[in-house]
């Protein structure tokens, strides 16, 4: 019989029924579908953007700008809408415009060779800029009402939230193929070593550039949905949510070195999430009370596991000079 080796994403999902329980035990209306459905619309960016931030720092970079990126798409969106373009091809603009952010950060990192962390830094001020220079003060309030309906309601007769689908969509593409193909493959590699992987025939630039452009392309669907949520494409929008992406990802299990993740452990985490902010909410915590989670829980998928790598080396070296 094969023997059960407890991981991290194990202990992820395990934190994840706890929390359902600790929730369910603050307030009588946390275990509802009504709940759930809210639980899972206010996690949707979020879930969708980690999917392809998952895919980044397992090959060992990171995109801080993805939060500037969605609402500069949906800006974009806005934008293009108010200025007499139609509904639909002003969705696809706002995803072309996260596909160019994506890009532009990776030409920058890949072709000109500068660190991710900098550079993510400078395009999420520089994107969320931009964002006020299309809108300027003003949101884009008047949107089509089929349209917004996708945002703000269920599907017939479930308490599943529309968003559901494309993420569910896109979550099983991303799970085959970082864990079923050559790509998934070649993230792990590179992630590991880049430089061994690039000896051994792995185009590493290519690869890194378009995971880049997927993590922009992603952050530009997340703005669609963003916008037919709050029906409002705004100037100020999704701000903080870069900080609950790479907490549910580096939560997840994924290491924040690279090589070393997996999308189930994500998705868990970034329900964990979810569940807390919603118990937060029903037990009327402030909102800054979901920063401070969000950060603690960073820190911890950041140091528990590197102290478990220390505990495990000292107890082999002492076994070893036994």
């Amino acid at each position: 019989m094969k023997k059960f080796n407890f991981a991290w994403e194990h202990g992820v999902v395990v934190f994840l029924i706890c929390v359902i329980g600790a929730g369910s035990l603050m307030s009588p209306y946390f275990a509802t579908t009504d709940n759930l459905s809210f639980v899972l619309q206010d996690v949707g960016e979020i879930a969708i953007i980690a999917l392809a931030m998952t895919y980044l720092i397992i090959a060992g970079e990171i995109d801080l700008s993805v939060a500037s990126t969605l609402n500069l798409s949906s800006a974009a969106l806005g934008f293009a809408f108010r200025n007499g373009i139609s509904f639909e091809v002003s969705i696809v603009i706002g995803l072309l415009v996260g596909l160019i952010c994506g890009l532009i950060n990776g030409y920058l990192v890949t072709i000109i060779g500068l660190p991710s962390l900098a550079v993510t830094i400078g395009t999420l001020a520089l994107y969320r800029g931009l964002a006020y220079a299309l809108l300027g003060n003003e949101p884009v309030n008047e949107l089509p009402d089929a349209w917004i309906n996708l945002g703000v309601t269920n599907i017939p007769n479930t308490f599943l939230p529309w968003s559901v689908i494309p993420l569910a969509v896109l979550g099983a593409i991303a799970w085959v193929v970082l864990h079923y193909t050559r790509i998934g493959r070649w993230t792990f590699a590179i992630g590991i070593n880049a430089e061994a992987a690039k000896f051994s025939g792995i185009p590493v630039a290519r690869m890194k550039l378009a995971l880049f452009a997927a993590t922009g392309l992603m952050s530009g669907v997340a703005g669609v949905v963003y916008t037919l949520r709050f029906a409002s494409a705004s100037p100020d929008g999704a701000v903080g949510y870069e900080l609950g992406v790479i907490a549910a990802v580096l939560f997840g299990g994924v290491a924040i070195a690279g090589g070393v993740g997996s999308l189930w452990g994500v998705l868990a985490a970034v329900l964990s999430l979810g569940a807390i902010r919603s118990a937060l909410q029903l037990a009327d915590f402030s909102a800054n009370a979901l920063l401070v989670v969000s950060g603690a829980l960073l820190l911890v998928s950041v140091v528990v596991p590197r102290a478990i790598v220390i505990y495990k080396g000292r107890r082999k070296s002492v076994v070893a000079n036994k």
